[in-house]
């Protein structure tokens, strides 16, 4: 029996390398997957990964985490559907660089909107579901969620908040059997990380980097604790200090 055979898991950011990664990790223990994300030709490609252990086949939805109708539609759906879902990974997220001086306040709004307000209501209205048998919730955070460098004040000040939910909803929910798990990421080989190396004028060596599938197997290797152990955060960085 693999370990998290036929719990269902929902994962937000499927579209992206380190949400592909972790959906992949999960399908390939098991899990029934309800992947998350903008782009469908990826999802589509994050699937058939996913799914090469054979069934289930993970079910796709193409949305903006961003509109609230998307969040209750698809919250509407799972409930109809599954009446539960067993582990719930906030992967999904938007980053931009620019100094506090400098940085036009909609940048602010967005990444607030995506990082923050999206996993918040996301999670409230999935939180019923969560509890029903005791299920798990992760945050993938970064580093600048702990201590923030030069050029990200926006973005880290919203992952910072994603700490603070994580931790608050930790103490609020534990009792009911959900655990809930932050992640903290060093700098991970991603497409966003090409960008940021990018507009770092700095040549960009991926190998050098955190891998999403190193993400993934912490992440799956967490989920498949015995319910009596919780991992509350962890924190990953690459092993070679390249930057």
């Amino acid at each position: 029996m693999k370990e998290l055979q036929d719990r269902v898991a929902l994962v937000t950011g499927a579209s992206g390398g380190i949400g592909a990664a972790i959906a992949t990790a999960l399908g390939r223990r098991g899990a029934r997957l309800l992947l998350i994300g903008r782009d469908q030709k990826r999802l589509d490609q994050t699937a058939l990964r996913a799914s090469i252990s054979g069934e289930p086949i993970p079910e796709k939805f193409a949305i903006d985490l961003t509109r609230d109708d998307d969040l209750t539609a698809l919250s509407a759906t799972i409930a109809q559907r599954f009446g539960v879902l067993d582990i719930l990974v906030h992967s999904a997220g938007e980053y931009e660089r620019g100094k506090t001086a400098e940085m036009p306040i909609a940048q602010l709004d967005r990444q607030y909107q995506a990082n923050l307000r999206a996993p918040y209501l996301l999670t409230q209205l999935l939180l019923p579901l969560v509890s029903r048998n005791g299920g798990d919730i992760v945050f993938i955070n970064s580093t600048q969620g702990i201590t923030a460098g030069p050029d990200v004040g926006a973005y880290a000040a919203t992952q910072h908040g994603v700490k603070a939910l994580a931790d608050s909803l930790r103490s609020e929910i534990n009792d009911a059997g959900v655990r809930v798990l932050s992640v903290f990421l060093g700098r991970t080989a991603t497409a966003r990380q090409e960008r940021v190396f990018l507009a770092e004028g700095r040549p960009y060596v991926p190998d050098n980097l955190l891998q999403p599938e190193a993400v993934a197997e912490m992440v799956a290797t967490a989920l498949c604790l015995e319910r009596s152990a919780e991992v509350v955060s962890m924190t990953l960085r690459p092993s070679l200090k390249s930057y």
